[in-house]
């Protein structure tokens, strides 16, 4: 089994004994701390809004709907099929498209492309959760959805969040519910350090125009109740010239 297959594998899994209640999975939090707070940070940067807005690694859909609210043509994709159905239930309107696709895969992504042409990428805590050899092709292929005119946002788990869930994990108690099934499923959160993000991106040819910290917002609580807020980073990057 290759090492993208055991990921597809493991979101299949996941993603298949996910409820469909709104916040049932750990991450799903609402757009209104999420995505629209995204939005108001690389929205002025678009060389053009028009472009289509690729919400990569979409799962359930959540912040894909939000985002199709703001943009002209949304396409959410995902490599998870059982995500994908969760967001297509929950969008009867049909207010995204969805998409099967493995973004590690060079092949699918060009051709994503040639039908889209260049468009703005969306993608929110993937790389951490992706295998490690899968992330340089997964930012290649956001270099070549971006293409010459579009613009890339990535929000990713800060270094600083990986003792957190490493505590939430060993917690005499066991993991809170919401994250327990990351970990069942051989999901690992927070294994991407600060500085490769950047590189990954050089890398790929793009250049970092803007980057920040935020907190990411989780739909899951503490044994004493608090909500759990991790720390993120965001970049934004596109071709210059």
């Amino acid at each position: 089994m290759s090492v993208t297959s055991r990921n597809r594998h493991a979101w299949e899994g996941f993603w298949r004994e996910a409820p469909d209640e709104p916040g049932a999975v750990f991450w799903d939090a609402e757009p209104d701390v999420t995505a629209a707070v995204h939005v108001a940070l690389f929205e002025p940067h678009l060389i053009d809004p028009g472009l289509p807005l690729v919400d990569l690694g979409c799962g359930n859909g959540t912040q894909t709907r939000f985002l199709a609210q703001h943009f002209p043509r949304v396409l959410g994709a995902d490599m998870s099929e059982a995500a994908l159905e969760h967001a297509r239930q929950a969008d009867p309107a049909g207010q995204a498209r969805y998409r099967l696709l493995d973004a590690a895969e060079k092949t699918e992504a060009q051709a994503l492309h040639l039908e889209l042409g260049d468009a703005n990428v969306y993608m929110r805590g993937v790389l951490h959760q992706c295998e490690p050899d899968d992330r340089q092709p997964l930012v290649d292929s956001v270099a070549t959805l971006v293409g010459n005119r579009g613009r890339a946002f990535l929000v990713e788990l800060a270094e600083a969040a990986r003792p957190v869930l490493g505590g939430l994990a060993q917690s005499p108690s066991g993991p809170p519910p919401k994250l327990a099934p990351v970990f069942r499923h051989g999901i690992a959160p927070g294994e991407v350090a600060d500085d490769a993000v950047p590189g990954y991106l050089r890398s790929a040819g793009l250049t970092v125009l803007a980057s920040g910290e935020l907190p990411l917002t989780t739909t899951e609580f503490t044994p004493d109740g608090e909500l759990i807020v991790l720390p993120s980073k965001w970049l934004l990057a596109g071709r210059e010239g």
